[in-house]
């Protein structure tokens, strides 16, 4: 028998943020890191009922909606979709992971550390399941605060700058995004996102929200050329900060742009859907090629982050249901991927405090389980067949060949030097012989059963999703195919431009004119 609770999406956000206000006045700080990961294991146990309780259709399901400014037409309104559901779960799995590596390792200001996580936590979850697009913006810049002080507080040598760096960044994007909800409003009367999706925008208030609102997203995601950011705020933010930051929070662009830009503004996407295809390709490549050249194990997967994403950006702008597809799937599966890859760096550098490549070698001999595990996330990530990875990427060249066949060709090229960066990060660590004592066995200690088990859910996906994929597509299809339907239809209703860079001059020029 299925078993639901009432306000079931609003539980599910909210129990994070009470779970941070009692961190914050429990005494001790045993008992604070209990607190934070009984709530996060909590919450995840709690989002497992949106899944008995699922059938596969394109609606928004579990909808909650009730007034919260009248006068402005704003509402508190959730509700979730085969877009976004696997989203949700991807959090909620995460978040206590993190938490526990936490524990272990993070021993200063602990009831700070763990109440800014349990509301990053908040602010992601809300992020996935807002139907308002005021509300919506809350969530989205309330994700911007905890992590700035993540990094800033406890983050490494560099931390000061990258934090900063990370916040002009992201709220660059924000201000240009809370402009384009303003012009959306007086265009269209209404905040709700659903009504958006069907609602007729002129084209020129298309193309200039259009842009401000991908502009906005890029940073987030971050697509090349706004990724700068990204490598730096990874490598001084703690590990729990990076297993987040990759495996969610960087999801909210990739989000944002297929729920918002995409459906709200049809024609404006399309018309600039080669130029973002065109930075997600130069992103998949530039990544690779960068990553290629790193001796920091965790910049490179920073760089690698630059890459995969490069693809669901190319998924999103093939404007069609495999490609869309695939790259909802790609979302979680870099999450996964990704944030096991953070999580073995966790691992390593709390054991020999350096994550530079030269300083390793001959692993296997000493700690034949972590390099094993390594090996297997690796793979995954480089897209592997059998494993969740290729699944993604594969559907996503194959949504992309059906209209840009050449975009999706050096995509594949992107594929090869993925496996050939993360082999050769696995080859200067775990193979070759042991030239420094700080590795030999005796004085480098495999892992724990408890860190094996950390793992487990993480390596159990990569199987489930690379073996069994219709299980998660067969619940995310529907949704896709009911946007991209809707899309067409109001794609067929209006003009698309042909060349948008000279539609953009040409609106430049009349809006100074005063024509």
């Amino acid at each position: 028998m299925n078993f639901t609770l009432p306000y079931l999406l609003s539980i599910i956000t909210f129990l994070p943020l009470v779970g941070a206000l009692v961190v914050l006045v429990v005494p001790g700080d045993r008992a604070k890191k209990i607190v934070a990961l009984l709530v996060t294991l909590l919450t995840f146990l709690v989002s497992l009922l949106l899944l008995p309780n699922w059938h596969n259709g394109p609606e928004m399901q579990f909808v909650e909606s009730v007034p919260w400014f009248p006068p402005l037409s704003i509402n508190y309104a959730l509700g979730v979709d085969g877009i976004s559901l696997f989203l949700v779960l991807l959090t909620t799995l995460l978040m206590p992971i993190a938490v526990y590596f936490s524990n272990l390792y993070v021993n200063k200001r602990i009831g700070a550390y763990m109440a800014l996580m349990l509301l990053l936590e908040t602010a992601m979850l809300g992020v996935f399941l807002s139907l308002d697009l005021v509300l919506f913006f809350v969530f989205f810049e309330a994700s911007l605060i905890p992590m700035y002080f993540l990094i800033g507080e406890w983050g490494g040598q560099n931390r000061i700058y990258a934090a900063v760096k990370f916040f002009i960044y992201t709220f660059a994007g924000s201000a240009l995004m809370v402009v384009a909800i303003l012009i959306v409003y007086f265009a269209t009367g209404t905040f709700n996102i659903m009504e958006l999706q069907s609602s007729h925008i002129a084209p020129a208030v298309q193309t200039w929200a259009f842009i401000a609102f991908a502009l906005a997203f890029a940073i987030k995601t971050p697509l090349f050329p706004f990724h700068t950011w990204l490598p730096d705020a990874h490598v001084q933010a703690p590990t729990a900060g990076s297993i987040i930051l990759a495996g969610v929070l960087l999801k909210m662009g990739t989000y944002g742009y297929l729920r918002l830009a995409m459906p709200i503004f049809p024609q404006a996407a399309v018309q600039f859907g080669p130029i973002v295809g065109a930075l997600a390709i130069i992103g998949i490549i530039y990544g690779a090629l960068v990553a290629l050249t790193q001796k920091d194990i965790k910049s490179l997967v920073a760089y690698s982050s630059v890459a995969h994403l490069g693809y669901v950006m190319l998924g999103l702008v093939a404007f069609n249901a495999i490609g869309i597809g695939g790259s909802v799937l790609q979302m979680v599966n870099h999450g996964l991927s990704t944030g096991a890859l953070f999580l073995m760096v966790g691992y390593l550098y709390e054991r020999r405090h350096t994550r530079q490549l030269d300083e390793f070698g001959g692993l296997w001999k000493s700690i034949p389980v972590f390099c094993g595990l390594f090996l297997v996330v690796a793979m995954s990530s480089a897209g592997m067949p059998g494993l969740n990875g290729f699944v993604g990427e594969f559907t996503i060249m194959l949504g992309a060949f059906q209209v840009m066949p050449w975009y999706a060709v050096i995509a594949a090229i992107g594929v090869i030097l993925a496996a050939w960066y993360l082999l050769t990060a696995f080859r200067k660590m775990a193979q070759g012989t042991i030239t420094r004592p700080e590795n030999d066995k005796g004085h480098l200690k495999d892992l724990r059963v408890d860190e094996v088990l950390l793992m487990l859910p993480l390596v159990f996906l990569f199987f489930i999703i690379g073996l069994f994929p219709n299980l998660f597509f067969d619940k995310i299809n529907p949704s896709v195919e009911a946007m991209v339907a809707q899309q067409q239809a109001r794609i067929e209703q209006g003009a698309i431009v042909e060349n948008p860079l000279e539609h953009l001059s040409n609106l430049f020029i009349a809006e100074t004119m005063g024509k």
